[in-house]
């Protein structure tokens, strides 16, 4: 019998990997400009597994893409505000395809 991942709804979508660019995304832009992370993105970030192309999730906690769904509005805010393109981008796609 075959299990499927319970995200999954249109074939050939990769909602992990989607999620993945929109944390790709985050992180340059916190590197790019540091002042844009605040509390929040750390508290969110400390969710999020080092190695989360490869892990999901850290433990028991919410899978990286429920965490990136579950917060699209703030982190499109957090996109805008620094006028962040590439970050737009991958978010409307993760939203459109997964959320």
């Amino acid at each position: 019998m075959k299990i499927k991942d319970r995200y999954i709804t249109f074939e050939n979508i990769d909602c992990y990997e989607n999620a993945a660019l929109v944390l790709d995304a985050m992180i340059a832009l916190f590197e790019e400009k540091p002042e844009s992370k605040n509390n929040l993105w750390l508290n969110f970030m400390d969710k999020i597994p080092e190695n989360y192309r490869e892990v999901w999730s850290k433990g028991e906690e919410k899978d990286t893409l429920y965490l990136v769904c579950a917060n699209v509005f703030y982190i499109s805010d957090l996109f805008e505000e620094y006028d962040f393109d590439q970050g737009i981008e991958v978010l409307d796609q993760v939203e459109l395809e997964c959320c």
